[in-house]
């Protein structure tokens, strides 16, 4: 039988390699601006074409590439960074692996030209799909220049599973702005398809995360700093009032490397117990300092996850020194003054004679009375008894025999968690006011869309500043807001809306808009018809705590039966539950 082993070629395993390292366009991106700022450059270009589909140029400064090094640059493995298996335990610079050209180069055409001072001509180099076209001579500046043509133009499954040109751009920005975040002291430039969008001088973190975000964030930032013997914390972290339940402005570093750690998220949210609302997310940039010796980035090809030596003093740390950032800058937890009407009382004014309360008794009631009122057998239920108990799978068909008929506000019981139960053909009924409002909002909502959208013009436009990766957002989607009766215009860093959908309350817009750009992913013109529907009626729907009495919760019934009573909300949770009728007997 012969043998069946053999060695893969060389543009085969680099193929199957850039599979890990080169994922999308702003992967190439990525490799690319740190490859640059490792070569001591302060001025590094980026040129987007197509979403990085058909060009990502990166021209730099830096200390450029000798003849040998150039060609040497592209085959696997081979690193200026790093010798021995030591070092990689003391990493200063961002690369190290020497993967990512080769794999770069592997799965696309690339151009490099490249010159080093001392030398008069530097090397032009073309590549395509791992194979060295030419090598020659050119007059270039000093620095590096790097084309990349037609992305996976020789992996056209890869080329296919591409996302929409917005999208895979969004990424780009994404690692474009991790990168400029990290280097304040280095001049960027972003060009997309010949339009210049960043021009980033050098100069202080905070003018560096201004420039990016938009001027306003300025003042909602509180700066950080604390220092032990082993490390090194400092950077700026939101001030509980601008925390959104969109992401986007959270960033960790160490040195000078971005990072990703749910562990150390935790420490941060922690910090800011009871001074947002739960589900919010503060902006932080935080940049930790440490000995190299003290972590181990070499975990994924990425580098976004890094391991260290102490996380758990790094949590501590992190935790003690926003509180301490948040109490020497008096950020303490706003009182509500968007109190609930129902909940509201008054104080008698200055020298009005304060009157003892009286309580009206019913002098004629007997306790022992057989035939007074008893409580109904709904207040009488266990309610630990009700919970767990097993549940009684039933259609909604078969939920009502008439569904006309509705319920009364005397057979309904309020729970403390703000569900209300009822009882009916020995059942009890567990009722969430909270869903169901959302189905029938929804419902509504799709039942209006099908014909012509009513808009309400807003006599005073609504505001709400927006950086750079939320604009890239809405202008994706502005055309489909519009057909939803959305109107609004973004100029610099604002977003003006002055119009919105007629069943939208206008005090619900800003967290409309908060939880579009935080939920946001591709959609097709139906399914983007169903998610705005769906937020609307996320963010429009009543709470639990807002139905205090029946009154407030049975119009929204009456609308829910008409619907046929489905069991189940638009985002899939139950309704309503039917148990059976606990029997104390």
């Amino acid at each position: 039988m012969p043998d069946i082993i053999h060695l893969l070629p060389d543009n085969v395993s680099n193929q199957i390699a850039a599979g890990e390292v080169v994922q999308r366009p702003s992967s190439v991106v990525k490799e690319l601006l740190e490859n640059a700022i490792d070569a001591k450059a302060t001025q590094i270009q980026l040129i987007i074409k197509e979403a990085g589909r058909n060009l990502i140029q990166v021209v730099d400064n830096g200390v450029g590439m000798s003849v040998t090094d150039a060609r040497m640059s592209f085959e696997r493995h081979a690193t200026s960074k790093i010798t021995t298996t030591e070092d990689i335990f003391h990493i200063h610079t961002k690369g190290f692996r020497g993967e990512a050209l080769a794999s770069i180069a592997a799965v696309s055409q690339v151009e490099l030209k490249t010159r080093k001072e001392e030398d008069e001509l530097g090397t032009h180099i073309i590549i395509e799909g791992g194979n060295i076209i030419s090598q020659l001579p050119v007059n270039t500046a000093v620095g590096s220049t790097f084309l990349i043509k037609n992305l996976f133009f020789n992996v056209p499954a890869r080329r296919k599973f591409l996302k929409s040109n917005s999208v895979e751009f969004r990424h780009i920005l994404d690692e474009f702005h991790r990168v400029a975040l990290a280097h304040e002291d280095i001049q960027f430039q972003l060009f997309n398809n010949d339009e210049e969008m960043f021009r980033l001088r050098s100069g202080s973190l905070l003018q560096r995360i201004s420039e990016i975000f938009g001027r306003k964030i300025q003042h909602q930032l509180i700066p950080i700093a604390e220092q032990l013997d082993w490390i090194k914390l400092n950077g700026f972290i939101g001030k509980p009032e601008g925390a959104k339940k969109a992401r986007g402005e959270q960033f960790f570093f160490v040195n000078q490397r971005f990072f990703r750690s749910t562990y150390l998220n935790k420490a941060v949210q922690d910090a800011f117990e009871g001074l947002i609302p739960p589900r919010f997310l503060p902006s932080f940039f935080l940049y930790i300092q440490i000995d190299p010796e003290r972590i181990d980035v070499n975990i994924h090809p990425t580098k976004t996850e890094i391991k260290f030596e102490d996380e758990a003093s790094i949590y501590a740390l992190l935790r003690t020194a926003i509180k301490k950032s948040l109490g020497v800058y008096n950020v303490v937890p706003s009182l509500d003054f968007d109190q609930n009407p129902d909940w509201s009382f008054s104080l008698n004014k200055k020298d009005t004679p304060i009157v003892e309360p009286k309580i009206n008794i019913n002098s004629s009631y007997n306790p022992f009375d057989s035939t007074a009122s008893k409580p109904s057998r709904a207040e009488k239920v266990n309610l630990h008894e009700l919970y767990t108990s097993s549940r009684q799978e039933i259609l909604t068909s078969e939920m009502f025999d008439n569904p006309s008929e509705t319920i009364t506000e005397s057979s309904l019981l309020r729970l403390s968690n703000g569900r209300w139960i009822t009882e009916k053909d020995s059942n009890v009924w567990i009722l969430d006011p909270y869903r169901i409002h959302q189905t029938v909002l929804y419902e509504n909502h799709i039942k209006n869309s099908k014909g012509n959208v009513l808009s309400q013009q807003l006599l005073f436009p609504i505001e709400r500043p927006v950086y750079d990766l939320e604009k890239e957002k809405l202008d994706s989607i502005k055309t489909a807001l519009f057909a939803e009766g959305l109107d609004m215009e973004i100029e610099e860093d604002l977003l003006t809306i002055t119009a919105i959908p007629s069943d939208v309350m206008q005090e619900k817009i800003i967290e409309l808009i908060d939880y579009l750009l935080s939920e946001l992913s591709e959609h097709s013109e139906e399914e983007f018809s169903i998610f705005f529907s769906k937020t609307i009626s996320k963010v429009s729907a009543r709470k639990r705590n807002e139905f205090i009495q029946p009154s407030h919760f049975l119009p929204i019934w009456e609308n829910f039966i008409t619907l046929g009573c489905p069991k189940f909300n638009p985002f899939g949770k139950r309704n309503y539950e039917i148990l059976p009728m606990p029997n104390f007997d």
